[in-house]
């Protein structure tokens, strides 16, 4: 629009995802307070004179100014990054620490994916997200514990959750031993469609204490039932969404290991491919194989 001047603005927002740009320049997605997800350029910061290059990396929290129009309907969809303050930069708390940072990935791809339009506010998923992150930077719980804490709160913020204390189909309360992800979660004998999975007790009652952020429950639980929780987690997200992240097969689950030592606080074993890689299909089927062995 011949005349129109690019406004400035100020926002924070959580830094989910870099890409290359030309020789020195990258497109920076913003995950932001009050303007929802959106893309900027951050022009000169591969440089290594670039004053703020080293802010603007994955999973950090950080205040900018941006040059564009904040509701994005003049201009180009791609606003400019002009200034940048680190609050939080997480990423490099535990950037050599391969479970967390593969959970961060999936935290963050996620949240890329819960929010499919751009400037749509959600300030509810940004503070879960950026309460997530910080989770896995104080390391006060497993790391496979805060993402499935993550993916089961989102779904809710989505509406998704899965039933856990009522029959997804009818409606009837109590704690039922099948899951069925099609159906939408925990579903009665009546209503159980075939090859449901038998989780263990304890495996729904993970989920509930994670979806409601019981840690007293959550951190006590034993390795089998939260990869049990966290095969159940990732087949009921990737069903919704339609398609799988890239980022879950990743993820370190761990195996139980006699020293756990080398690990990171919460965490013990070593990698081990998880049924939260599968397709939702399979990891149920995988779930309620495990269940019935």
């Amino acid at each position: 629009m011949a005349g129109y001047r690019r406004q400035l603005y100020r926002d924070d927002a959580v830094v989910l995802r870099v890409q290359k740009l030309g020789e020195s320049d990258r497109i920076i997605t913003l995950l932001t307070r009050r303007h929802g997800r959106l893309r900027a350029v951050a022009r000169g910061v591969r440089r290594t004179t670039s004053k703020f290059g080293a802010r603007l990396e994955p999973f950090g929290h950080v205040d900018l100014q941006l040059a564009g129009d904040p509701k994005g309907e003049l201009g180009s969809s791609l606003h400019t990054v002009s200034q940048v303050e680190g609050i939080d930069l997480y990423g490099k708390r535990f950037l050599g620490d391969y479970p967390r940072y593969t959970a961060a990935s999936a935290i963050a791809e996620t949240a890329e994916r819960l929010t499919p339009v751009e400037r749509e506010p959600s300030l509810r998923l940004f503070q879960l997200t950026l309460g997530a992150l910080r989770a896995l930077a104080d390391g006060e719980h497993a790391t496979t514990l805060v993402l499935d804490a993550y993916l089961l709160r989102g779904m809710a913020l989505a509406g998704w959750a899965p039933a856990l204390t009522a029959c997804a189909v009818c409606g009837t309360p109590g704690r039922h031993r099948a899951f069925s992800v099609p159906a939408g979660g925990a579903v009665c004998p009546d209503c159980r469609p075939p090859g449901a999975a038998h989780p263990a007790p304890a495996t729904i009652d993970l989920m509930s204490a994670l979806t409601v952020g019981d840690w007293r429950i959550a951190d006590a639980t034993e390795h089998g039932v939260r990869r049990e929780c966290s095969g159940l987690v990732a087949a009921h997200l990737q069903w919704h969404l339609e398609r799988a992240l890239r980022s879950l097969p990743l993820v370190d689950r761990g195996v139980p290991s006699a020293s756990g030592a080398g690990r990171p606080a919460g965490d013990t074993g070593t990698v081990a491919p998880a049924g939260a890689a599968l397709p939702p299909d399979r990891a149920s089927q995988d779930v309620s194989r495990e269940s019935n062995e």
